[in-house]
């Protein structure tokens, strides 16, 4: 597995790891409105706050990831940034 295929794998485990975590929040907070627990507004401000935290854990996840790099695949992360950079640029 090369660099590449490790990195996409790191982020999509991430980005998985978060929306997994959302759709679990919206469910609970879901359940717990129809409950009358809690009111459809504090449901909408409790499901925001989870989503946050939820987002922020990802990054970091993802930060932890990019901690461990060793000094040439750092070089290639940011050879590969710069391409998806100049081809954002350019469209």
């Amino acid at each position: 597995m090369d660099f590449s295929d490790c990195m996409k794998k790191v982020f999509l485990a991430g980005v998985g790891a978060a929306a997994s975590a959302a759709e679990s929040v919206s469910d609970i907070v879901g359940r717990l409105v129809e409950k009358g627990e809690i009111t459809v507004e504090q449901g909408k401000v409790l499901n925001e706050e989870l989503k946050k935290d939820a987002k922020q854990k990802a990054k970091k996840h993802l930060f932890d990831a990019l901690e461990k790099l060793s000094p040439e695949e750092r070089e290639e992360l940011k050879q590969k940034l710069e391409e998806i950079e100049k081809k954002q640029q350019a469209n």
